[in-house]
């Protein structure tokens, strides 16, 4: 049986609603998962995502991304320090799951986040990341690393290019002349009325507002289907997620 490869986006703590869509995917042991980040902060499941995930990658074949969400917590599980904007977009959730377990329990995810990934290409022509870069050579030549899970300009630049702009034409932003294909998280596509992935050029954002009021989402890099829980929010009647904030 031939290979898949999935990316999946953001799951912002929604496990609940990826273990419904992991029934979807039907896996075989040869399949491969590709999570585009932010496991956490939004729903109430944040820690045993993680605890999940970390299982999960032990019978299946999985490339875990960084999110800008997933270096906030980290650094809290580290210092005990965070910002009171994590705190409202999603870190309180996080702290509450995470307040479940010991020390010692949570000590066994830190590799888990110290070991994401900043960006992984495929084949030489697939780059697979949170959110984007500036750096005209590519992701490798960024001057800040933290881009790659926060930028937001990828994803407009991609929104803005004129379709009929083709590679090659004088015009056509060098950024994304780099890869065949681009694949993001990070900004949802709630925001411009979408709640499946959408493709803008050679860029394809994975992010389905999970954390908000939208589905979680895996997209089949080879044949395009996509796959989608129901809307997240539905698994967790009595919480709110990130619903209360401004986007951002």
């Amino acid at each position: 049986m031939k290979k898949r490869s999935f990316a999946i986006g953001d799951i912002h703590g929604g496990l609940r609603a990826l273990k419904a869509l992991l029934e979807q995917l039907d896996l075989t042991p040869k399949d491969q998962l590709i999570f585009l980040g932010d496991y956490v902060d939004g729903w109430s499941e944040s820690a045993e995502t993680v605890f999940f995930l970390i299982d999960l990658a032990k019978k299946q074949d999985c490339i875990f991304i960084r999110g800008n969400h997933d270096q906030l917590c980290y650094d809290w599980l580290l210092t005990g320090i965070h910002t009171e904007e994590w705190v409202l977009h999603g870190g309180n959730a996080t702290k509450k799951s995470y307040a479940r377990y010991t020390k010692d329990e949570i000590s066994k995810q830190l590799d888990f986040f110290k070991n994401l990934q900043d960006y992984v290409i495929l084949n030489g022509t697939k780059l697979f990341l949170h959110a984007g870069f500036t750096n005209l050579k590519g992701p490798h030549a960024e001057y800040f690393s933290k881009m790659c899970y926060w930028d937001r300009s990828l994803w407009e630049l991609a929104l803005s290019v004129d379709p009929n702009l083709k590679k090659g034409d004088k015009y056509y932003p060098s950024r994304l002349s780099l890869f065949d294909e681009i694949y993001i998280g990070h900004t949802p596509v709630t925001r411009i009325g979408k709640t499946i992935p959408v493709h803008a050029s050679c860029v394809c954002n994975v992010d389905t507002g999970a954390a908000f009021k939208g589905p979680l989402s895996a997209i089949d890099i080879d044949t395009k289907e996509v796959f989608q829980s129901n809307p997240v929010y539905t698994y967790y009647p009595e919480e709110k997620g990130r619903n209360y904030v401004i986007l951002k």
